[in-house]
């Protein structure tokens, strides 16, 4: 019987650069400027106690990160290669010279911190950059866009293929790149582990 899977949701999931010496020394230092960003942000601490319990994220007062110092201006180009790879992987007809990277900010989950499900208007690639992973820290979760059309489905099985999940939870490690389309609704589960969970995040959008 041949079997059609249309419409495909694609998620790029690769390491930054495999091939760079002594990368974990490398994710240290970007771990420690994190910091020094959350400890000069006061801004940024006071709302996420209001907005983003137990965690920090710079999204709503340094967003420019690649535009703050060359550690992150460096990360941005090594981004950008992976970001033409999932263009052409999508077979858009678009290259990373018609986007610009609109925002960079960064992410500390420490434990019991959750990002609820969102999507990122008005850009066309997001994505995350994965600094610290420690054990039994929650993943990304994207929700299968269709889901609001539905209607008389039948419920999928408790253990369906992973192309019949309604919600698919992916676990990158430290030094992973994971690239989605804007539109895609995505959300971060409550980090168990003991450890927080850092990350930068990013939006490309049309110059």
């Amino acid at each position: 019987m041949k079997k059609n899977l249309l419409f495909a949701t694609q998620i790029y999931h690769q390491k930054l650069s495999p091939s760079i010496p002594a990368f974990k020394k490398h994710l240290r230092s970007i771990e420690e400027e994190v910091y020094q960003i959350m400890n000069m942000d006061t801004a940024g601490v006071i709302w996420s106690e209001k907005n983003y319990k137990n965690g920090y994220t710079s999204y709503s007062s340094q967003d420019q990160l690649h535009q703050l110092s060359s550690t992150f201006s460096d990360l941005e180009q090594q981004i950008r290669k992976h970001v033409g790879r999932y263009l052409r992987q999508l077979d858009y007809n678009a290259s990373p010279k018609d986007l610009i990277m609109t925002d960079f900010w960064a992410n500390i989950m420490a434990t019991n911190t959750i990002h609820t499900a969102h999507i990122h208007p008005q850009s066309v690639i997001s994505g995350t950059f994965y600094v610290s992973t420690p054990k039994n820290c929650s993943g990304i979760q994207f929700e299968d866009p269709r889901l609001g059309f539905f209607m008389n489905a039948p419920q999928v099985k408790s253990q369906p293929r992973p192309y019949n999940q309604r919600f698919v939870q992916i676990f990158p490690q430290a030094g992973d790149l994971v690239l989605f389309e804007s539109w895609l609704k995505h959300e971060v589960p409550l980090n168990s582990s003991k450890e927080p969970r850092i990350s930068v995040s990013f939006n490309y959008g049309w110059k």
